[in-house]
């Protein structure tokens, strides 16, 4: 029984992890997005699209974003 509260905790940990990745990862494209020189309604596109859809939203956004 200890070895599957362990895990669990394991899993629970791993989760918050993610989850808090895709918080970061969602600010910094936000914050990129500004000082690049978008608008700020295209960077609080940005900021949800990443938040809803982590993986996709920010590939999409480093596909899209302006290199200068």
């Amino acid at each position: 029984m200890v070895e599957i509260g362990g895990f669990l905790m394991l899993i629970l940990l791993f989760g918050l992890g993610v989850f808090l990745l895709n918080i970061f990862t969602s600010i910094w494209a936000y914050r990129d997005s500004l000082r690049k020189g978008n608008s700020k309604e295209f960077s609080i596109v940005v900021l949800i699209g990443t938040l809803f859809f982590p993986v996709i939203g920010l590939i999409i956004y480093l596909i899209i974003r302006h290199d200068t």
